[in-house]
């Protein structure tokens, strides 16, 4: 079963009064990318927050914010009346440096921005750490469930698709018989415009003929794509962390798909063969967000 990179999970959780909002994204990404934005007492933990959601989330684009969310009623904190009150002198020089109305609003402005609350008990417990450990996980549990749901949903597209290009394979050999005939047709009909007699030699006429065919034939191009194909949706059955391996699988169908391209001269081949490369477009498109 696959799993998407794209998840979403959200808890919160209370300390001395204070509820704390836990939000854990993901994207995709080729590689493990963090951001965190955590309050000023949980810095400490950083490294460990990082260390701990990179094992269970392996790859993608990560953010983990923190946020505090005041109560009404809640103790313990007040405003950092030195802090805001720096926040709103400047914001007044640069209001009268751009020649605006200084506002009421300032203080609002002033309000939203880092350090303006202080916090009685701003220093880490263990027993905070345990609490907040605890939330994390539930919004970690959260986004691997969003993961799986994204991941089904992927894996019945990709699985569509290579169907499909199975399916356009199996439509080519139908016109292989007409390919060969019209092109021993054009290179007999080419000879005679040259003036040449091919029935002086027909010995090595024939001879030039199979090997010119053998040149131009796709039967090995047809059962490697083939192979490729199962191949990838073996590798979707037993792996969840697919998403490297299976770029790398459809590159090597893509390889086949454009080598059979270059080499078939017929037109409903070559329309076949237009339709696989769609899909597989698509596949390599979805399959940057497997996990």
């Amino acid at each position: 079963m696959l799993i998407s990179m794209t998840g979403y999970g959200r808890t919160k959780c209370e300390l001395r009064n204070v509820v704390y909002a836990i939000e854990i994204k993901s994207l995709n990404s080729k590689q493990l990318d963090f951001s965190v934005k955590v309050p000023v007492f949980l810095r400490e933990k950083e490294m460990e927050m990082r260390s701990w959601l990179g094992s269970e989330l392996l790859r993608g684009k990560i953010e983990i914010g923190i946020y505090q969310e005041i109560r009404e009623g809640a103790t313990g904190f007040s405003i950092n009346k030195p802090v805001v009150k720096e926040y709103i002198r400047h914001l007044k020089e640069i209001a009268r440096d751009l020649d605006m109305t200084e506002s009421d609003r300032l203080i609002q402005t002033a309000m939203r921005l880092p350090d303006t609350m202080l916090s009685e008990k701003d220093l880490l417990q263990e027993d905070d750490w345990t609490k907040v450990k605890e939330s994390i996980q539930a919004a970690l549990d959260e986004l691997h469930s969003f993961r799986k749901q994204e991941g089904k949903a992927l894996e019945k597209d990709i699985r569509l698709r290579v169907n499909n290009i199975l399916q356009r394979l199996s439509e080519v050999t139908p016109f292989e018989e007409d390919r060969s005939a019209a092109i021993r047709k054009r290179i007999l009909t080419a000879l005679e415009e040259l003036g040449q007699d091919q029935s002086t030699d027909p010995g090595r006429m024939e001879q030039e003929m199979i090997f010119y065919l053998e040149k131009m034939d796709i039967t090995e191009e047809k059962v490697r794509l083939k192979n490729h194909c199962n191949f990838f949706l073996e590798t979707i059955g037993a792996e969840a962390s697919a998403g490297k391996k299976l770029g790398f699988i459809s590159q090597e169908m893509g390889r086949e798909i454009n080598t059979l391209g270059s080499k078939a001269s017929e037109v409903n081949i070559q329309r076949l063969v237009v339709e696989m490369k769609d899909e597989l477009e698509k596949i390599k498109e979805q399959v940057l967000n497997v996990l």
